[in-house]
């Protein structure tokens, strides 16, 4: 039996009968006194097992099989009491095996709840919990982690890096200091107690001053509770020369119409109040109630606690709304006093407020500047404290804010902003997408501007050239793609029926133009005829030309097809690239070659080749996906390597521009052009291909932005950036319906 008994006259005489039976590690079951002395119920620490294995055979038992009667030999020994009680022993001991299994299970969730985040995500919460952020702030941030970081080690700096460039994206921050102080009008400065609103009045006007001068600026305080409020501002308006004039609580704003005509730009210094004053909102209303609109800044102690913050935040902003205005805008004061700036940073970016200014400090006006959202963030990230067991195991809500936590909105608009950032021809990749809701007739007419190339574009490296063939099952011709010196597609796309017929003419349109030092590169689905061969010869310009395995070349005085010739060709290293949305890697090997007779007789001369051959191997698995063959002109080796990816990553534009063809015949009003379908369709996958090859830290941010619009990951990181890239453009059409509808209402 795995439960056994032991007696003894005290607890060390028992303990030391368990010991010597069942060793250190017996687990204690149960013990109580008796006449005897004391009675422990123990068993081996390896048994837990087979006794809750066995202790449900019984169970399994009658269930399965009918019990049969007890024979009359049997009654007797159970009437008799010869039977040890066993079975009152066993069920006592299920039920204790039950209860220590139990809160064994207990135990090792609690260890696993306290035990820190070992993973990237993990640890980039852990870090904006330790400086001050909020539970739910962090997990929202941390969900756009990009792929590429998620296996990063703690002594990777690059996940930390993202985290602060995620944290800056999210912060809105105001104009440049000139446009600020450029547009006429009342600025009122709102907020509690003790904020520092007149010293910040007095550092505003100083700014305005220095850049505009004294003659069209005016001070004017609300203050008449504080002893000796109008005297501090007073003071500072004599020492910059410009007028300042008191407003009673009962006065409109439009009262001193007359005292301050000519005066392009007057601050108000309102009233210190408490957030949970009821007068807040008779204050704003003052604010409000004359003809003239008065726009509002409110200030925030960056000391204070996050609760306070987000309750001024919300009883301000409710003020403002009850009296028909917005307060949107918000200046930090006190920056220099705060141990931690993540309860501020995150009460601007939850409320989706824009942060104007920062003030560090009394000296007027010098402690006032400009926010860099890139400062803040890493100095937010740098200050951090240890947290409590308590606070890590945790998870404590947030505050309620005023808009949706990270909400799309934001979202959409920042991936929006990155992406015109990015590429210029983006924007023409909108006004297509707006195009759609148009006549046929106006789509024809604007759609050729459209494919201009935008002033701000920079010059192509490269060309990819489409084939000359219709796509499969479809009556279109994929545009060529404009490419950077990384080989990524740009835009706009080159529609192959706006370009010359002849393929001559149509390099000599794009390649003659260009001018400077060195002619693009230009990639080819097929091997280009002699004359645009030799045409790109005398010009220097390298080319790539894919080649089936069946293509015939000449070695060594004898034709062979390429994979025959695969084995003898000599190992030019590896690549490493991504292939449907996978990441591959390319063995590369190259051989001397010239074309067969039938091609070398429309040249004048013997053209010496590189025959270019890649095997491909998935670099996760191993798994072999397949070979490439290629053709390009001697003596260009040190371009190659570049031009292959190029030409690998370009692979990807057929199947993308095809589905997303597909999905726009879907979503697109009935009478939208043919081409101008095509223009999107093939614009929206260069876009994707672009950004599922590029490498830069940008890249990566927009991968992850977009990405995130989806909610949830995908196998193939091609396709899903394409469907984000689609959902981008229809959620944007959605939101600027409903904002005409609102504008109309």
């Amino acid at each position: 039996m795995s439960v056994m008994r032991f007696t003894g006259v005290n607890s060390r005489e028992a303990m030391r009968q368990v010991r010597a039976v069942l060793g250190d590690d017996a687990l204690i079951l149960a013990n109580r006194p008796t006449e005897e002395g004391v009675e422990i119920l123990a068993m081996a620490d390896d048994a837990v097992g087979s006794l809750s294995d066995a202790a449900q055979l019984p169970s399994k038992a009658s269930n399965s099989t009918p019990q049969e009667p007890p024979t009359p030999t049997q009654e007797a020994q159970v009437a008799a009491g010869t039977a040890e009680p066993t079975a009152d022993l066993q069920a006592m001991s299920a039920q204790l095996l039950s209860e220590m299994q139990d809160m064994r299970a207990l135990l090792a969730r609690e260890q696993a709840r306290r035990q820190p985040e070992t993973d990237c995500a993990g640890r980039l919460r852990r870090i904006l919990r330790e400086a001050g952020f909020t539970h739910d702030f962090a997990r929202a941030l941390v969900t756009g982690l990009p792929h590429e970081l998620e296996r990063a080690t703690a002594e990777d700096e690059r996940p930390l890096a993202w985290l602060q460039r995620r944290l800056a994206s999210r912060l809105r921050v105001g104009e440049e200091e000139a446009a600020f102080f450029e547009a006429p009008g009342i600025l009122a400065l709102v907020g509690p107690t003790g904020v520092g609103k007149t010293t910040t009045t007095a550092k505003l006007a100083a700014r305005y001053v220095e850049q505009h001068g004294a003659d069209r600026v005016a001070l004017v305080t609300t203050d008449s509770f504080r002893i000796g409020a109008h005297e501090q501002l007073r003071i500072y308006a004599e020492l910059l020369g410009i007028p300042m004039v008191a407003l009673d609580s009962d006065q409109p704003v439009d009262s001193l119409a007359t005292r301050l005509m000519g005066r392009r730009w007057v601050i108000i210094d309102t009233v210190g109040m408490s957030q949970r004053d009821q007068r807040v909102v008779e204050q704003i209303a003052q604010l409000q109630d004359g003809r003239v609109r008065v726009q509002m800044v409110l200030l925030l102690n960056a000391a204070s606690q996050p609760e306070t913050l987000d309750e001024v935040v919300r009883r301000y902003r409710n003020a403002a709304e009850a009296a028909g205005a917005r307060l949107d805008r918000c200046l930090l004061t006190k920056q220099d006093e705060a141990c931690r700036l993540a309860p501020a940073l995150e009460t601007v970016i939850r409320h989706d407020l824009t942060l104007c200014f920062v003030s560090h400090g009394q000296r007027v006006p010098e402690d006032l500047s400009l926010p860099d959202a890139a400062s803040l963030s890493a100095r937010a990230l740098a200050t951090r404290s240890p947290l409590a067991e308590e606070a890590n195991a945790k998870s404590p809500d947030s505050p309620p804010a005023g808009t949706p936590l990270l909400g799309q909105g934001r979202r959409l608009a920042a991936s929006l902003t990155r992406l015109r950032r990015r590429l210029p021809g983006f924007g023409a990749l909108e006004a297509m997408w707006d195009l759609t809701a148009a006549s046929a007739d106006t789509q024809s007419q604007q759609l050729l501007s459209l494919l201009e190339p935008p002033a701000s574009a920079t010059r192509a490296a490269g060309l990819l050239w489409a084939p000359r063939r219709t796509g499969g099952g479809t009556d279109w011709r994929l545009p060529h793609a404009p490419l950077d010196a990384e080989g990524l597609p740009g835009l706009p796309l080159l529609l192959q029926h706006h370009q010359p017929a002849d393929e001559l003419a149509c390099l000599e349109r794009h390649l003659l133009p260009l001018g400077g030092a060195t002619a693009p590169f230009q990639l080819f689905p097929t091997l280009p005829t002699a004359a645009i061969r030799e045409r790109l010869a005398s010009r220097g310009a390298p080319w790539l030309a894919k080649a089936q395995p069946a293509s015939r070349v000449v070695h060594q005085g004898e034709p062979y097809p390429l994979n025959r010739l695969a084995p003898l060709a000599r190992r030019a290293g590896t690549l490493s690239a991504r292939l449907r949305g996978r990441p591959v890697a390319l063995s590369l090997s190259c051989l001397s070659v010239t074309l067969p007779p039938a091609k070398r007789a429309e040249a004048s001369r013997e053209e010496p080749l590189e025959a270019w051959h890649a095997r491909l191997h998935d670099e996760e698995s191993g798994r072999p996906l397949g070979q490439r063959f290629w053709l390009a002109p001697a003596g260009k080796a040190d371009a190659l390597p570049s031009l292959l990816l190029a030409a690998l990553q370009g692979e990807g534009l057929t199947p993308l521009t095809r589905q997303a063809m597909s999905q726009l015949a879907e979503w697109l009003p009935s009478g939208t052009r043919a081409e101008l379908t095509l223009s999107l369709g093939a614009g929206i996958a260069a876009l994707a291909t672009h950004l599922e090859h590029a490498r830069d830290e940008e890249a990566m941010d927009l991968r992850a932005e977009l990405l995130g619009l989806l909610g949830s990951r995908r196998r193939r990181r091609d396709t899903a950036l394409l469907q984000a890239l689609l959902q981008l453009f229809a959620t944007r059409e959605a939101i600027r319906h409903i904002q005409a509808s609102g504008g109309m209402a």
